[in-house]
């Protein structure tokens, strides 16, 4: 037995230290493979360019900033930062110095969105986020709010963002029930209502037989579309079935 218990114990060891080979040799060859990010800020893309490619990076200019300290053109800042370690091939991205602000920010608040954007590109600036709020008293289409504000100094991107007023959301109906009233009453209640009269169609007969004559203002309605409760906006139509 005992020589049996050897070589078991054996095998468990020569396995451990496989394992442990194989480990180390994933390690190695995982780091083997990572590089340190150079540092760009401060030189030319084109510089910065030349520079990540040839130790195995890529470069993304993405955005573009004003910087009191950083010349213009130059790279202001990136991504990762200079001395990490990271796999070759990893792609580096940077942001582009504007050099110091020299455009006035101006004053948008009541312009439309449309002149607010002709406003913005003739100063060389861009266009952010345009959000749009309904505000009670205020007309459509109109600059409510913008950051940054007019005449803002010190900002970071050349981008303003705008809130522009929307028009009022239409106005909105819960279908009543017309079934059982007389189709002049029924018309009325629409107007009242902001709807519009459809169609109107005679039933059957009972027995199936054809409907004759045309509806008036005291036949019944007996069904209707769209069914009770339906969510109608203002000047929908609805038709009606009488007889």
């Amino acid at each position: 037995m005992k020589p049996f218990f050897r070589l078991v114990l054996l095998a468990l060891v020569l396995l451990v230290v496989a394992l442990v080979s194989a480990l180390t040799a994933m390690r190695l060859a995982i780091h083997g493979q990572e590089l340190l990010v150079p540092d760009l800020v401060g030189k030319l893309p084109a510089e910065a360019r030349t520079i990540a490619e040839q130790e195995g990076f890529q470069l993304e200019v993405e955005r573009r900033y004003y910087s009191p300290t950083i010349p213009e053109d130059r790279i202001l800042s990136q991504v990762p930062d200079a001395g990490t370690h990271v796999r070759r091939g990893w792609q580096i991205r940077v942001a582009q110095s504007l050099g110091p602000q020299r455009v006035e920010i101006p004053n948008l608040i009541g312009q439309s969105e449309r002149a607010a954007n002709i406003n913005i590109r003739r100063r060389g600036l861009d266009t952010g986020t345009i959000a749009r709020l309904w505000m009670s008293g205020m007309p459509a289409d109109q600059v409510i709010s913008q950051a940054p504000g007019p005449h803002a100094s010190g900002i970071s991107a050349p981008k303003i963002s705008l809130l522009i007023s929307d028009p009022p959301p239409a106005q909105s109906f819960l279908m009543p029930n017309l079934v059982g009233t007389p189709l002049g009453i029924a018309k009325i209640s629409l107007q009242n209502a902001g709807l519009q009269l459809g169609a109107v169609t005679l039933s059957a007969q009972p027995g199936n037989s054809p409907a004759t004559g045309n509806p008036s203002p005291a036949s019944i309605i007996v069904s209707q579309n769209p069914a009770t409760g339906s969510k109608l906006l203002a000047g929908a139509r609805v038709d009606f079935q009488v007889q």
